[in-house]
């Protein structure tokens, strides 16, 4: 019975062991035997084309970013790059910092002139109406020494325009109507009358 027993664990280990080997030989017949082939023929080819596939091998590890390894000098040099391009772009942020001060100044400047100008443009529109506003009691105090003129005898208004400037005569006699002229006129004497029918042709 023992002797049965222990024949039976003889035989499963067997079988156990050729289980095993057989794995193994087909991993070494299927993969590691085709692999090794392959890799040698490669290399074959790079050697008749004159490529050395160890030095193309460093290459394309050094293009991988976490594989690619630096000198020491390179990487100095990139820093130092790096650190004068921060400069640079530090100078250029406080020379754009300048600039917009200058600009807001500028607004400043030229709202306060704005605002000085729009005072001055009201005190002027102040002045236009005042003038305006004088020119009409002018006018109207015209026609009011006109409508007197009008009023008076000629006896009495021709000796009175004859004392004012030639300008001021000129310009009453001129807004008087045709027969209140003819009167004045003939009260005068023939050298003013005369003098002032030149004037108001003219």
């Amino acid at each position: 019975m023992a002797k049965a027993k222990k024949k039976k664990e003889v035989e499963s280990v067997e079988v156990q062991e050729k289980g095993s080997a057989g794995f193994f030989q087909i991993l070494l017949a299927w993969i590691i035997i085709p692999l090794m082939f392959t890799t040698a023929v490669v290399l074959i080819i790079a050697k008749v084309a004159d490529v050395n596939v160890f030095d193309q091998a460093k290459e394309w590890t050094s293009k991988v970013p976490f594989l690619e390894e630096k000198a020491p000098d390179e990487q100095a040099e990139g820093d130092l790059i790096l650190e004068e391009r921060v400069i640079s772009l530090q100078a250029e942020i406080q020379e754009k910092e300048a600039q917009l001060f200058e600009v807001q100044d500028e607004l400043t400047k030229v709202k306060d002139s704005n605002e000085t100008l729009e005072i001055e443009k009201e005190k002027l529109n102040e002045e236009i109406e005042k003038l305006k506003l004088a020119q009409s009691e002018t006018k109207r105090d015209f026609k009011e020494i006109i409508t007197t003129y009008e009023q008076m005898s000629a006896k009495s208004a021709a000796p009175v325009i004859t004392k004012m400037g030639d300008a001021e005569a000129v310009q009453i006699l001129s807004s008087l109507k045709p027969a209140t002229l003819a009167a004045i006129l003939e009260k005068m004497s023939p050298e003013e009358a005369a003098k002032y029918t030149t004037m108001l042709t003219k």
